[in-house]
């Protein structure tokens, strides 16, 4: 799978134009931009499963006996970081927003999706199943050919990860830049991101420093146990950064972030297993972002946060939003059930919730993706290599 070296500017580039060029440009060619975004998008959320089912299954088989406890390892491994990640934005944003936002109050927005210019043409690629269905199915048969010795079934998943990675190289990473540039004039021509962040703009400074804080924490466990320079490893998994946050969705940028996982030195097996696993189960950048957020609509409606609540909703988080990565924005529409239950939303403070939520979606997955290799490089340390 060969990788294209100047993806990461070309990424920049796009995002770049697209708000420029999207803040000007007549609604007509926003809405050719919007029908290229959309068929695309469709065909990413097609072949997302085939991902996760071409890369996991036989990752797993390749792992031989040691992929039970691998898999074991990997999920702890996530979720540990996930609660982590809820904690810290807890702790943080309970001190930090209190003074910050003294003398706020809710007021009732607007739902920012209509300010949207529309495709051309609405063309519905359906998945042959779902993220959760595929990742199951990868689960089950990639321990029962590790535990069986089966060569034809492993033979036949070898060939179909070559096939997926040759769409991968020749389809979905050349058009990824358009992609990306078409989401952001959309939402530049909407103008409903620049109205929502000017309202939360300290929430939404907060959440970034927080992901970052996050990031740093995670690659430094990694660095320490590769002994590795955990600034290079983060540089170097930097377009799965940029990539994420054009894409809004984890499992699409499955292809960016295998890639530069392997770069950083994971062995290919286990990159090929844990990245599309971690892509799925890892949300330690969303969790950040809701904890943050419902933590702000909280203090404006003048209620104070309690950990109590929260903690339970944190552990919650880590197991509910694990089918929303292939759905840009899922993760808030899997924790809805949660925030009124757990949390005691209305309907107004989830609409505001969904708002704003939805206006930095691409940060959190951002950062949700580039923890990614600091697992990946954290369960490859626990992983002996593969004797000939």
């Amino acid at each position: 799978m060969k990788f294209q070296f100047g993806l990461l500017p070309r990424i920049v580039l796009a995002i770049v134009l697209g708000v420029l060029i999207g803040s000007v440009a007549p609604e007509a060619l926003v809405r050719v931009f919007a029908t290229f975004t959309g068929i695309f998008g469709g065909f990413l959320n097609f072949i997302v499963p085939l991902i996760i089912l071409g890369f996991i299954a036989p990752g797993i088989a390749k792992l031989g006996k040691g992929s039970g406890k691998l898999l074991g390892l990997a999920t702890a491994v996530a979720y540990l970081s996930t609660v982590v990640a809820g904690v810290l934005a807890f702790i943080v944003a309970s001190s930090i927003l209190p003074n910050l936002m003294e003398g706020g109050s809710l007021n009732n927005l607007d739902d920012p999706a209509n300010a949207l210019a529309s495709s051309f043409i609405e063309l519905e690629i359906p998945q042959l199943f779902g993220v959760m269905s595929a990742l199951i199915l990868a689960f089950l048969l990639g321990i029962g050919m590790a535990s069986t010795g089966s060569k034809t079934m492993a033979s036949f998943f070898e060939e179909f990860q070559e096939i997926i990675e040759k769409v991968i190289s020749y389809i979905i990473i050349p058009l990824l830049p358009f992609h990306i540039f078409g989401i952001f004039a959309n939402m530049a021509y909407g103008g409903a991101v620049l109205e929502i962040l000017s309202l939360f703009a300290v929430v939404f400074i907060l959440i970034i420093v927080l992901h970052w804080v996050m990031l740093t924490g995670q690659y430094t466990t990694a660095g320490a146990l590769r002994k590795k320079n955990p600034f290079a490893l983060i540089r170097t998994m930097l377009p799965a950064y940029f990539t994420a946050l054009g894409t809004q969705s984890s499992a699409a940028t499955i292809p960016v972030t295998l890639r530069q996982a392997r770069k950083t030195g994971v062995k290919e097996r286990v990159a090929d297993f844990t990245v599309p696993l971690f892509a799925t189960i890892h949300l330690s950048g969303s969790t950040i972002t809701l904890v943050t957020c419902a933590i702000g609509v909280i203090l404006l409606t003048g209620d104070a946060p309690s950990f109590g609540n929260f903690f339970p909703f944190i552990l919650m988080l880590g197991v509910t939003m694990i089918a929303a990565p292939g759905v840009p924005g899922g993760a808030v529409m899997a924790a809805i059930g949660l925030l009124e239950v757990m949390l005691g939303f209305d309907e107004t403070m989830v609409a505001l919730m969904i708002a704003l939520y939805m206006a930095q979606d691409s940060f959190g997955t951002a950062a949700n993706v580039t923890g990614d290799g600091a697992l990946a490089n954290i369960v490859d340390r626990f992983t002996p290599s593969q004797k000939a």
